[in-house]
């Protein structure tokens, strides 16, 4: 993807929707910074050129290789940070592996049958439960709504 010398002041709003790109080309552009989780998502991006003013997203520990030159960054070879020897920030919780969301960032996902919070919750979502309590309540309501209400309506 070259977005290189489109005049960009900021990481463009559609920049979420390219999370399949392998190469990325920002230079030439009067960037200031990279928010965090400009690249969530980016797992397959291999290279990133970024103007020379800028870090590498993720910092210098995401990549394999960084080099610069006069007028920008070149980023190389994304690193998996749940692969990595530095230690986790906020490991993830019992019950989960990490897995990588794009330079330098991570996601906990749940092991099978965990879910919810912190991975805490053994077994699927009550969906019979939840369904049949939802159910009854809109029916409950609206009943009551049509019973109440129905005497306001004018017949024609």
């Amino acid at each position: 993807l070259d977005l290189s010398n489109c005049s960009l002041h900021s990481v463009p709003a559609g920049l979420p929707e390219a999370t399949t790109a392998i190469v990325l080309d920002l230079t030439e552009n009067p960037l200031t910074s990279l928010p965090d989780g400009s690249f969530l998502g980016f797992v397959h991006l291999q290279s990133l050129a970024v103007p020379l003013p800028l870090e590498c997203p993720g910092g210098r520990d995401a990549w394999q290789d960084v080099t610069a030159d006069r007028s920008s960054r070149l980023c190389q070879g994304q690193r998996n940070p749940c692969n990595s020897s530095v230690e986790l920030a906020w490991p993830c919780p019992e019950n989960s592996v990490c897995a990588p969301d794009g330079p330098g960032l991570i996601q906990c996902l749940c092991d099978s049958p965990f879910h919810g919070y912190k991975c805490l919750r053994e077994g699927t979502f009550p969906m019979l439960l939840f369904g049949g309590i939802l159910g009854t309540a809109t029916v409950s309501l609206s009943l009551l709504l049509w019973g109440t209400q129905r005497r306001k309506a004018k017949s024609p």
